[in-house]
């Protein structure tokens, strides 16, 4: 695609919204075009770059880390994006500790809330202060 496009149609070729693109825009991970005329156009390459955002987002890399994976090369710096991958890996992990940890609890309370027919809520009855 190398014609010149609209933030709104940017947006929709990556599966986004319009306000996603201008967040990402103050937050330095994409750039703002210069207007050509009266609106701002976007090419080809914006679309990609909006991909790989999401790809990366969608991985689990925080907005920091993509900022970093975007500026550094693809052949040249290796180690360093296997160090931030193997480092988002460590980071995941102890996200699912932590999830796996609060699923527990909660899955007893359920059962018993499922178990007792009458009488308050066990589940209401954990969160309330004593």
């Amino acid at each position: 695609m190398s014609a010149k496009i609209t933030i709104a149609r940017l947006a929709e070729a990556a599966d986004v919204g319009v306000e996603t693109v201008r967040y990402y825009q103050r937050r330095g991970l994409m750039p703002v075009p210069r207007p050509a005329g009266a609106v701002r156009t976007y090419d080809a390459g914006h679309i990609e770059r909006l991909i790989f955002i999401r790809r990366a987002q969608s991985a689990g890399f925080t907005l920091e880390e993509i900022s970093e994976l975007l500026k550094l090369d693809r052949g040249n710096d290796r180690p360093r994006v296997r160090e931030l991958a193997r480092e988002r890996l460590i980071a995941l992990d102890a996200k699912i500790e932590e999830l796996n940890a609060a699923k527990q609890p909660l899955t007893r309370l359920l059962n018993a809330c499922h178990a007792r027919k009458g009488g308050p809520c066990p589940i209401i009855e954990a969160f309330a202060p004593d």
